[in-house]
């Protein structure tokens, strides 16, 4: 595994307490090779502290705001108190993201038969300097295949590897949303129209999004998406929303389309 060197100021970094006086805490931090840092009780929580262990204890993981960083002396200053819920859990949810990557990396090396240490010099600068991360490099190969990795010019080779390897563990977030549409058609083949504008709508091929349409009774059809993100499943679901009342539209018909069944009524 490799580490950074030093963190950079304002960094949020993932740190274990190790020890806790009357005038701060002292931690590790994971992700620099457990180097030393130092909270002032100042900077572990707002207001007046009576009983710093109310709020920091050994052993426990925490995230902390880089404020200096001196490494001539060894010495990293840091501060809890400036760390807010979503800024910690969004942290913590990166690094564990980043420890799965770095096992992955590891898979890659055996599959190769390559040693880590010389597969982090070929290709681990690389990825972090195209992807941010190792986690992302792995995604987006889990997502787009091999393709995505040979444009941060990583040989076919460990392309390869590394989209067998993300295939296998990594697990593509997807989200579900429903909307509903209101088809009638006044023509004697109106229910013909029907179908061909359920077709039509239906076969829209958008990338990386399912599509289901579902009779619910008439008038109403429901449309189910699934997508990578809730933008491009919005999207989607208005496409194919706007694509079967084009088509009963245009032969005397009406459509309506409902986000949400409530407001239908």
């Amino acid at each position: 595994m490799r580490h950074k060197e030093y963190p950079e100021q304002g960094d949020l970094a993932v740190c274990t307490v190790v020890k806790v006086a009357d005038f701060g805490a002292f931690v590790k931090l994971d992700e620099y090779g457990e180097k030393d840092g130092l909270i002032h009780i100042s900077e572990v929580a707002s207001g007046w502290i009576k009983y710093i262990r109310d709020h920091v204890k050994e052993g426990q993981k925490i995230v902390c705001k880089v404020l200096d960083v001196a490494p001539s002396h060894d010495r990293i200053d840091l501060s809890l108190k400036d760390v807010n819920a979503h800024q910690r859990r969004e942290k913590i949810q990166q690094w564990k993201n980043e420890q799965k990557a770095e096992k992955w990396f590891g898979f890659v090396a055996e599959h190769i038969e390559v040693n880590i240490d010389k597969l982090y010099d070929v290709i681990g600068d690389k990825l972090l300097e195209e992807f941010g991360s190792l986690y992302a490099a792995f995604e987006e190969a889990a997502i787009k295949g091999p393709d995505a990795l040979t444009g941060a010019c990583i040989s076919r080779e460990y392309a390869d590897a590394i989209t067998k390897v993300a295939k296998e563990n990594v697990k593509i977030g997807r989200v579900n949303i429903t909307g509903y549409i209101d088809l009638t058609c006044p023509l004697p083949d109106g229910i013909a129209v029907i179908k061909k504008a359920l077709n039509a709508a239906g076969k829209i091929d958008i990338p990386d999004v399912e599509v289901d349409i579902t009779y619910t009774g008439a008038p109403r059809y429901m449309i189910k998406v699934v997508a990578p993100d809730y933008k491009k499943a919005e999207n989607a679901l208005r496409k194919v929303a706007e694509t079967a009342i084009k088509v009963v539209e245009g032969t005397e018909g009406a459509g309506k389309f409902y986000r949400q069944l409530s407001e239908a009524t």
